[in-house]
C-alpha cells in the first residue's frame, strides 16, 4: 500500500484526509482515427496538457516532440484499433 506521509508529498500538495476513498474517471479526449497522423495529433494534445504531465514545459516539449511522438503513435494506434468501432468508424471513448 502506498504511504502518503509527509516524506512523499510535494510542498504544494493539499492536506490528505484519510477515510473514504473515491475514484474519479475522466476522459480527456480520444483520437479521430487510428492512423499515424490522427494518433500523433491526439497524443500531442493529450500529453501537452499540464493536468496529464506535470513536468516543466521547456524540458518536456522537446522530449515529447522528438522522442515520444516519433514512436508512440504506432503502438497507441494499434491499441486503439483493438477497440475501434469499425461500423461507425469511431472510438467507443467518444461517448
Amino acid at each position: 500500500m502506498f504511504d502518503m506521509t509527509e516524506d512523499h508529498k510535494s510542498a504544494e500538495h493539499p492536506e490528505v484526509r484519510f477515510g473514504r476513498v473515491g475514484v474519479l474517471l475522466v476522459n480527456l479526449g480520444t483520437p479521430s482515427g487510428t492512423d499515424y497522423r490522427s494518433m500523433r495529433r491526439y497524443l500531442s494534445e493529450f500529453l501537452s496538457d499540464r493536468r496529464v504531465i506535470e513536468y516543466p514545459r521547456v524540458l518536456w516539449q522537446p522530449i515529447l516532440q522528438l522522442v515520444v511522438l516519433s514512436k508512440r503513435p504506432f503502438s497507441s494506434g494499434a491499441a486503439y484499433r483493438s477497440i475501434w468501432m469499425e461500423r461507425s468508424d469511431e472510438s467507443p471513448l467518444a461517448f
